[in-house]
């Protein structure tokens, strides 16, 4: 058995990795398996690299598996298939539904930084059609065996719940009598909407991610009462309250807190505003898998209609919603893409709002080095939005503790119970100085084999 990791290496985005194993089945006698095959982001929506070709011949893959719809880590897809991919695609029945508006949605960003760029397109929207076709999905803990007979398959593949968004996973791979486990994005646990994050019994080899690899939340208990006082103390203001929020999970987080809000009267009743078509139409998907939420949320509100719905709530859809959110008198709430203000409506308001002092922006999530938001986050001023400089006045706010990954302490964890016959763990998805942070403390203080991996590492398991 052979990984190669060629992405997620030393860096949040952009996660693929290869797997190649023995099978019988096959004519040249290997297996082919892409885990993941993510979009690599930083200071723009998309590097110049992406345009490179894969370092492996797509047409020779045989399945990729996708832990979760982000676009860091399925949004070249579309290039795969493009380049001659004609297997299968598996993931989470969740999964498969938000990837086809993400990828869409992705493809018109990327077609403008194409043009901007004057490099050729990505991937076309039909490009997205032609793998939505070859996608498939599969629930929770149910094995799907591949290759080699029926009475001794070559592979053997399950997914487990990374309790990251809704129908993330962490996937197992059971081949030449070795397990292989990549752990996909993990939650931060608990979510408001989803359960825990899974872990197999007694991997060999583990991929773990690392995003908040060297740093702890702060006080989750405490989460909901600073989202509290960072939507009264804006409100009380009199001004405009904007948070730049992904579209998946994080805006439909925000909608059943500010829902919860209202139900205990914590929030006087505002406009408030989701500014994002793509959020809007995510939020229609959640819809269609009321089985992969908590429990507890469809025995409280029977329906996902009536959980993201309430009085004062606007979904903006169009252009011109949009512009008129405007004219709608302060205070007011704004709920707009992008999740690291790379792009999209929430430009248009900071453009706007920023220079106000009686205006705050609310951080509710990861900023990737190099993003707008990070560097808002770090107190950069003036700003450069749309070809022009914005002199920060707005109070930049930041809850972390609302960030969908776990953080060094769950990652740990996470770990703990499945580190009996781990021989090597290799910590992928994160910054440089975050990787290594959490291989330290996976050496020093659980006694496990961590390497931090380079892009192109290839070992033989």
């Amino acid at each position: 058995m052979k990984l190669t990791f060629y992405g997620g290496a030393k860096a949040v985005t952009g996660a693929n990795y290869l797997l190649e194993v023995k099978d019988s089945s096959k004519k040249d006698g290997v297996r082919r398996i892409i885990i993941d095959c993510g979009l690599t982001q930083g200071a723009s929506f998309c590097q110049q690299c992406n345009w490179d070709p894969f370092g492996y011949d797509p047409s020779e893959v045989d399945e990729v598996f996708i832990t979760h719809a982000h676009i860091d880590h399925s949004g070249r897809l579309p290039k795969l298939f493009k380049d001659g991919f004609k297997g299968k695609v598996y993931s989470t029945p969740p999964t498969r539904e938000f990837a086809e508006p993400l990828l869409l949605d992705s493809q018109h960003i990327l077609s403008m930084d194409a043009e901007s760029h004057k490099l050729p397109l990505l991937y076309s929207p039909e490009d997205v059609y032609g793998l939505m076709d070859l996608w498939e999905g599969i629930p929770y803990h149910k094995t799907l065996k591949l290759g080699g007979s029926l009475e001794e398959p070559a592979v053997k593949v399950t997914l487990y719940s990374a309790g990251h968004i809704l129908g993330s996973a962490s996937i197992l791979i059971e081949a030449e009598g070795k397990k292989i486990l990549f752990s996909g994005d993990l939650g931060n646990d608990p979510s408001p909407l989803i359960g825990s994050s899974e872990a197999p019994d007694s991997p060999d080899y583990c991929l773990i991610e690392s995003a908040y690899g060297d740093r702890v939340h702060e006080d989750l208990p405490n989460r909901e009462a600073k989202l509290e006082e960072a939507v009264k103390e804006s409100v009380a203001k009199g001004g405009v309250l904007m948070i730049p929020a992904f579209a998946m999970e994080r805006t439909q987080i925000l909608i059943l807190k500010l829902k919860q809000m209202l139900e205990k009267h914590k929030l006087p009743l505002v406009p408030i505003f989701i500014d994002s078509p793509l959020a809007i139409k995510l939020t229609q998907v959640y819809n269609l898998f009321p089985q992969y939420f908590k429990p507890e949320l469809i025995e409280k509100y029977g329906t996902l209609e009536r959980m993201f719905k309430f009085p004062g709530l606007h979904m903006t859809m169009t252009t011109e919603d949009s512009k008129a959110i405007n004219l709608a008198s302060n205070p007011k709430i704004i709920i707009a893409g992008s999740g690291m203000s790379q792009g999209g409506r929430i430009l248009h308001h900071e453009k706007r709002y920023l220079s106000d002092p009686r205006s705050t922006l609310l951080i509710f999530g990861y900023q990737v080095e190099g993003s707008l938001g990070r560097r808002l986050l770090d107190g950069v001023s003036p700003v450069r939005i749309h070809h022009e400089d914005v002199v920060v006045r707005a109070r930049i706010k930041a809850i972390g503790a609302y960030s969908a990954h776990a953080d060094q302490t769950q990652l740990l964890n996470w770990i703990k119970p499945i580190k009996r016959k781990l021989k090597k763990v290799w910590v992928v998805q994160g910054e440089e100085s975050a990787s290594k942070a959490l291989a330290e403390k996976l050496i020093n203080e659980l006694g496990v084999h961590a390497e931090v991996p380079v892009t192109g590492l290839v070992v033989e398991l």
